[in-house]
């Protein structure tokens, strides 16, 4: 399985970006995936998760950003609005395939003035 993430880039306090996380591997089948972001001196941080049951959101994050998939498409995606300086990291795409945990490219997201 592979995970290629895409969608990040500069955007002023208070825009929006949509991140892009595509899987490949023809055995696979997306169940869980989710997304984390790491600012630099800081550790991983969740941000969202979706699967069968549902979504789930970092506290840091409720209520700006939404998470979403295609099952078809083997993609999930990051709606980030309302964006804030500390929303500034890399972000990675993360899934999981019989018992194994994988992890994409990071995009890097800046919110700056």
């Amino acid at each position: 399985v592979q995970l290629q993430a895409s969608g990040g880039g500069l955007v002023t306090p208070g825009g929006s970006l949509r991140l892009s996380c595509a899987a490949s591997g023809s055995a696979f089948s997306p169940v869980v995936m989710a997304w984390y972001r790491q600012a630099p001196g800081k550790q991983r941080e969740f941000v969202a998760i979706i699967s069968s049951g549902g979504t789930n959101y970092g506290d840091s994050v409720k209520g700006r950003f939404t998470i979403s998939g295609d099952n078809a498409k083997k993609t999930v995606y990051l709606q980030m609005n309302s964006l804030k300086p500390e929303d500034t990291a890399a972000y990675y795409c993360y899934t999981v395939h019989n018992g194994v945990s994988y992890w994409g490219n990071g995009t890097q997201v800046t919110v700056s003035s």
